[in-house]
This record gives C-alpha cells, structure tokens and sequence, in this order.
C-alpha cells in the first residue's frame, strides 16, 4: 500500500465513522483521525467484511451475534470471589478456585509417585490488553479441581475498579504499576505457599515487572513460569501486519487519536456499535489466525474486547512503547519455564517470544503453528497440554493426577 492509497483509506473510513456517529464539528475532526487509524489498520479485514455485506442482511448479522451470546457458554466459571487493593487504592477483582478433594487420583497412584497429595501449589493467571480473567476459560476448566487457582482482572478491566490513580490523578498507566498490582493480588489470595504464574500478553509484562520489583518474591517463591504470547519489549517496532506506510500512519497517529477518544468516551462507544461488523473483522484478524475458528469463540473474544471502555484503551496504549523488562527475566533462569506463541501472532509475534527464550536457555520453547494472538482460545488443548506438562514438572500436581478435557474451538467442538 502506498502512501497516497493509504490516505485513500483513511479518508473512507474517517467519513464512514462521521456518518456512524452523527456529530459534527470538532467531533469530525476527531473521527477523521480515528478513521486514519482504523482505516490502516482494518485494510486487511475490511474486504472480507464488505464480501460478508453483500450476502448477509445486518439484521441477520444482529441476530447471529445475539445467538451466539446466548448460546456460548465461555466465561461463564465462576470462583470464590475476593478483593485486593493496589498500593493506590484501586480495588482489585479475583476470583480462587480450590483444589478438590482427591483431585481424581486413585490412592493407589499417590503411592506410586511416593506422596499422599501434591504440594499446595497456586496457580495465578494474569490475562492480556483488552481482555479479562475469562479470557482463560478453557484451560481453568481443564485445571478445576485439580490444582488451586486464581484468576484476577487488572485495573480498569473486567470486574476491577478503575484505576485510581489514573481516574483522580491522571497518572500514566506503567507496566511497574501491573507488576505491584500483581503482588497485592498474591498478597490478598496466595499469602503463603508456592506459586506458579502464568500470564498472557500484558499478564507475562505483568510478571516480568513484578519479577523487577519483587526478586526476593520470585526467588522464595514462584516454582514455575508461563509466558504466553508475550515481549520483554521493542513493542514500538511491531508492523502489526502492515505495510510500510500503513505502519507509520498507525504510529504517527494512533497516540493522539486514542487521547482524544478518551475524552470522548461517550460518543466512540456509540460510534463502536454502529460499526460492530467492521471491528468484530478487525478483532478476528488480530487475535486468531485459523479459518475454523469457532464461531461462538470468536464472538467471546470480541466481547470481551469490546467491553472494555475506550478511554481504558487509550490510557494503556503509551505503556507498551516504554515496556521495557529484558532484564527482569534473568529472575526467571533457575526456574522452570514455558514460552509459548502463536507463529502468525500480530500483536507480540513469535519472534519475541523466541528472544525471550533465548535469554532462559532451559525454557520450553513452544511456537504454534495457525495460531494468532490468543492461541489459548484458538488452539486450547496445546496451551493446556503444555501447562500441564509445566504443573506436573514443578510438582504443582501429581504425575497420576487427570487434568480435564481441553476443549476445543473447531466449528464442531462442544465447550471445555
């Protein structure tokens, strides 16, 4: 794409957000530059969603979506809920779900590995940008039971508070703030014993700022590791699947787009409704990379995308361009490690989680092939496979122990 064509695209896309909103004014200004982003970024996936107009009416579009609400039952485990609070004030949401009694193994096979149960281990998953707790639906009903978990939502996302420093102060969102916000999170619901953290995308930055701030924490008493289509950094140097101009449009602009959508919350998050088809082709393209996707999977992950408000958006966004925590992973060396990635992953591709792995020389390096960004809705039953590997490793479970069905998300698979 070259630069005049892009700008072609912007143009477009700027009056179809104008006409979608309905204001005027300063407001048009506005979307022309929101357009210029949106624009560059959905080329790829504005075509198949102009192909899908032509043959199917929006009301049916509309009625597909609510079908699918309804009838997928993903996000929809629920756990013992608590609440921790970050160092500024911010009420933290998680939720625990206890190891069960025997855990499904046989006494005889506790003997057979030589103890009685295994060790108290918690499993604590941090979820990615956009997303929340649920975004790990099937691998927490494959793990239920059989080890204890907690599952958080991070500021301003799913059922935490906003962040309070940002809402009373305007303080900028820093991955530093993640990775405190983590350790109130293991302070409130896992003040003893061993952990294992796993964490995708932000929730692995998450980890890696909380192994910077806390090392005696990691040191004493993390067992295990789990990063999940995450980056130490160089996030600024990401092309998201773009060409050339397409990517300096995006970074010349995006910034100050998403600060003037912010104060505009209101009104984008109409303008988003009145376009859901074109979004729902964007969030498809940049978080999985399978034809067969299931449908109901794919609308779990817009949903979850779309929940989060615009101005939670923008405030975020800057913290990735300063992400910084190469030097944090030296915490993680004596540990046992899993790095996992999608190979057609746009948003943090593969390539940083194979530079992250080359920093733990003793990591399982695990690159997915037809996996996109969230290969643990995509591809389950490998994120799970693995993990399980990694619990077992750590003794987070008994090697006899059964973990659940993985799940699936072929067309025809029935929910984990």
């Amino acid at each position: 794409m070259s630069e005049s064509s892009a700008e072609g695209v912007v143009d477009a896309a700027a009056a179809a957000v104008a006409s979608a909103t309905g204001v005027a004014g300063n407001w048009r200004k506005v979307t022309g530059i929101a357009g210029a982003a949106i624009g560059v970024i959905a080329a790829g996936a504005a075509a198949g969603v102009a192909i899908e107009r032509m043959t199917v009416g929006r009301g049916m579009r509309r009625k597909a979506r609510l079908a699918l609400d309804s009838a997928g039952p993903y996000g929809a485990l629920r756990g013992t809920p608590g609440r921790a609070h970050a160092d500024d004030g911010t009420e933290l949401y998680y939720e625990v779900d206890e190891v069960e009694a025997d855990a499904g193994v046989s006494p005889r096979r506790r003997r057979l590995f030589g103890r009685k149960a295994p060790a108290p281990v918690t499993v604590v998953f941090s979820h990615g940008y956009c997303l929340s707790q649920d975004s790990w639906h099937f691998q927490r009903a494959a793990l239920r039971g059989v080890v204890r978990t907690v599952h958080w939502d991070q500021r301003s996302h799913g059922r935490s508070e906003r962040g309070a420093a940002q809402l009373q102060e305007g303080a900028p969102i820093t991955i530093d703030q993640l990775g405190r916000d983590l350790k109130a999170v293991i302070d409130a619901a896992v003040p003893e014993g061993p952990i294992v953290l796993v964490g995708h995308s932000m929730g692995g930055m998450t980890m890696m700022a909380l192994a910077a701030q806390y090392p005696e924490l990691i040191r004493e008493r993390v067992v295990a590791v789990a990063l999940v289509g995450t980056s130490s950094g160089k996030l600024g140097e990401v092309n998201f699947g773009l060409p050339v101009a397409g990517v300096n449009a995006v970074r010349r602009v995006l910034p100050g787009v998403l600060r003037a959508l912010g104060q505009q919350a209101e009104l984008v998050e109409k303008g988003r409704r009145a376009v859901a088809d074109l979004f729902a082709g964007i969030i498809k393209r940049y978080s999985f990379a399978s034809r067969d996707v299931d449908p109901a999977v794919a609308r779990f992950a817009e949903r979850m995308i779309e929940g989060t408000p615009i101005d939670v958006v923008a405030e975020f966004y800057p913290a990735f361009t300063d992400h910084d925590k190469t030097e944090a992973l030296a915490h993680f060396v004596e540990l046992p490690v899993l790095v996992l990635a999608g190979l057609k992953d746009l948003v943090t591709p593969s390539e940083h989680s194979e530079a992250i792995a080359d920093l733990l020389p003793d990591a399982e390096l695990v690159l997915v092939p037809d996996a996109g960004h969230l290969v643990m809705l995509e591809h389950p039953e490998v994120v799970t496979d693995r993990l399980a590997d990694l619990l077992t490793r750590a003794g987070a479970v008994p090697a006899g122990a059964t973990v659940g069905g993985y799940g699936s998300t072929s067309g025809t698979a029935q929910p984990g």
